[in-house]
């Protein structure tokens, strides 16, 4: 039996307030504008993203912004909760502390062969390569999702410790890993690793499919959160159209390795999450 990690226990990366003011930087439309475009007061408006629920404005509000309107509400009731998901062998979960908030790295590995890899590394890794240890798994590989600091603040240590070889979009360069075009693949062991650009949130985002497992996995950075998604800081038209064609076209069945909060399936972000659902 492998140890439970902290996967099960992390919350939501965002509330329904979080979401809102995400569409609405991301299309530019101030409060003034959603008051004009929902008929509701601008009080009301300011009322509902300060947290206080009227589900009519909420309905409306997700309407004019283009969210899944139920979606919105299961979240903003509390009603919404990521169903549970059991790593498959081979994957494992690290959470960190990153100033008011926490992050995910993931370490991979064929169970057959024992090679392994990081996917990011938190704010701390130094957990990541105790359970390595103590499984005497081979951490060869490094990959990264994307250089915002959180997820890569431990990356030099980690590449010290293992020597491992480091990989990152060629959008954006880290010093110590090899640039690569999204599109190329990999291999851990016998486990395939498809890489996808996911840009939108982050310059140079990929998501990175794993198969070969119990089931297949996806590490996607910040692109995609249980029931919500990254910022789009460099383009939020791009995050959500490389959302919709490179992350929600996998398999069903694939769990989603987000940068923050819980595991997810692709199943479940299609209805679920309020950017997908409408």
């Amino acid at each position: 039996m492998l140890p439970l990690t902290m996967s099960t226990i992390i919350p939501l990366e965002d509330g329904f307030t979080d979401i809102i003011g995400k569409s609405q930087r991301g299309q530019s439309i101030t409060d003034e504008a959603l008051a004009g475009l929902t008929g509701i007061s601008l009080p009301a408006i300011q009322s509902l993203k300060q947290g206080v629920l009227d589900e009519d404005a909420a309905t409306k509000v997700a309407g004019a912004l283009g969210l899944g309107a139920e979606a919105l509400l299961a979240l903003a009731s509390g009603s919404y909760h990521p169903a549970p998901i059991t790593e498959p062998e081979g994957l494992a979960c690290f959470n960190t502390p990153f100033k008011d908030m926490t992050v995910n790295s993931y370490l991979v590995w064929d169970p057959t062969t024992r090679a392994a890899a990081f996917f990011d590394t938190g704010t701390d890794g130094q957990p990541m390569l105790d359970f390595a240890a103590t499984y005497d798994l081979k951490v060869k590989q490094i990959f990264i999702t994307h250089i915002h600091t959180d997820h890569i603040l431990d990356f030099d240590r980690l590449v010290e410790k293992t020597g491992a070889h480091s990989w990152v979009c060629v959008k954006e360069p880290l010093s110590g890993a090899e640039s690569f075009e999204p599109g190329r693949s990999f291999m851990i062991g016998s486990l395939t690793v498809e890489t996808r650009e996911t840009s939108g949130h982050a310059a140079g985002g990929v998501t990175y499919f794993v198969e070969g497992l119990g089931q297949p996995v996806a590490f996607v950075g910040d692109s995609i959160f249980a029931g919500s998604m990254g910022g789009g800081m460099v383009s939020y038209t791009e995050a959500l159209r490389n959302n919709r064609e490179q992350v929600l076209t996998l398999p069903d069945a694939t769990v989603l390795c987000s940068g923050h909060g819980p595991l997810t399936t692709v199943r479940e972000q299609k209805t679920a999450n309020p950017f997908f659902a409408a």
